[in-house]
């Protein structure tokens, strides 16, 4: 939850217009939102696939894991500057393809289409940085945390109005509606505008047209290691909250998140999913402590 769109980061990551739709380091290809995917022979292109069996044994049976994520919100998932598909969620997603047997296909999409899309089946998951929350876990299915992060108010550098997350009753703030961001700054009494992604967020903080904006701790760090003379700050950080991968929650999906848990098992007792984490955000966030 929590979007860096990696256009707009063109200047702020000195890393060129990257587009949003391109083939994954794996060779598998990104394909557009609206396409049917996940659970259908015809989103693999095999009209002969056997779609009958439980999810695991559809996605086994076409050779492929249909994953949704913005594919715009570095470190988790992004375009480099060779407009290639990366970071931490795209890499553990292929991880975990692999331990399945099967071909991680990304699909890009805009955040607030991505949990609905493994809702309406035309995706087997979402690997987005996604927050486990109590509302989400009603209507999802999560596999077990794989990294775990902290929320930051992000402010001006000359703005000192905000020093707890009390002080964001009656600010405006920024993010994407769906957001669990959106969500936590409406529930301490902000006013929230919808966007898109983060960096249009910090158009808007940089322009005085919003107080604040919410976002990953580690997404900031990384973004203020690419443009330290941003202009802006962390006002307030939250308690870290648990991150995992989004399923759906029917009961043909059972499977599949037991073996996606197994997977992740795996991969944290060799020391995978720790060196994802030191790769891309510096640190071994995959543990509570």
């Amino acid at each position: 939850m929590k979007r860096l769109t990696t256009r707009i980061l063109a200047g702020l990551l000195a890393a060129g217009l990257l587009s949003l739709t391109a083939c994954s380091s794996s060779g598998s290809s990104a394909t557009d939102s609206s396409s049917p995917a996940g659970g259908s022979a015809e989103a693999s292109g095999e009209s002969g696939a056997d779609t009958e069996g439980d999810l695991l044994s559809q996605i086994k049976a076409r050779g492929e894991i249909i994953v949704a994520t913005e594919g715009t919100w570095a470190p988790f998932t992004y375009h480099d500057e060779n407009d290639e598909l990366v970071g931490y969620d795209v890499e553990v997603a292929k991880a975990v393809a692999d331990k399945l047997g099967v071909t991680a296909t990304f699909v890009e999409g805009e955040f607030d289409g991505l949990l609905a899309g493994v809702e309406g089946g035309r995706y087997d998951m979402v690997a987005n940085g996604v927050n486990v929350t109590p509302e989400r876990a009603e209507a999802y299915s999560f596999s077990d945390p794989y990294l775990y992060d902290s929320t930051v108010v992000i402010v001006r550098d000359d703005y000192d109005g905000i020093h707890s997350m009390e002080d964001l009753a009656g600010k405006t703030t920024a993010n994407t509606i769906t957001s669990t961001y959106a969500m936590l700054a409406e529930e301490y009494g902000a006013t929230t505008q919808g966007v898109d992604d983060f960096a249009q967020t910090i158009e808007l903080l940089k322009g005085g047209r919003i107080d604040a904006t919410l976002n990953s701790s580690v997404t900031f760090s990384y973004f203020l290691s690419q443009q330290p003379d941003a202009g802006v700050k962390v006002a307030v950080s939250d308690a870290p909250q648990e991150l995992a991968l989004a399923m759906s929650n029917s009961e043909d999906a059972a499977t599949l998140v037991e073996a996606v848990n197994q997977a992740l098992g795996e991969l944290r007792e060799s020391g995978e999913l720790a060196a994802l984490s030191e790769k891309y955000f510096g640190s071994d966030l995959t543990n509570a402590e």
